[in-house]
């Protein structure tokens, strides 16, 4: 398991910093974060739910759950979901390749990163 030796929340970029010793930092936006995020909401039981419209959320808060995991609130509402360390640096370190497959299920369901577009496509 990988422990963050240090996590810095920087509300007004909407970004969690998580490091790993000196050498090792990752910058995880909110909108990632909240389109992987391990609740049950956003995983669904077997089947994850795309996540669509979340380009503007943010992260209010974060808090420790035991010695394992983060628990993340964000401006939305959703605060449901234990990001685990090991989750965490899943995400850190695969933040590249899990943010292209979004963008691609993004297109393919013809959802959009924008809460406006979304609306407006459903609309239509």
């Amino acid at each position: 398991m990988r422990t963050p030796t240090a996590i810095k929340l920087h509300k007004a970029s909407r970004i969690l910093e998580l490091h790993y010793g000196p050498d090792e930092r990752y910058q995880l936006s909110a909108e990632f974060l909240r389109v992987h995020s391990p609740s049950a909401e956003v995983q669904g039981h077997g089947k994850p739910i795309l996540q669509y419209g979340k380009l503007n959320v943010g992260l209010t808060g974060l808090e420790p759950a035991g010695n394992y995991a983060l628990k993340l609130t964000f401006d939305d509402g959703h605060d449901s979901g234990l990001f685990t360390w090991d989750y965490l640096y899943q995400l850190a370190t695969r933040q590249e390749t899990l943010w292209s497959d979004y963008l691609q299920e993004l297109e393919a369901a013809g959802r959009s990163r924008d809460p406006n577009e979304s609306v407006v496509k459903l609309m239509l």
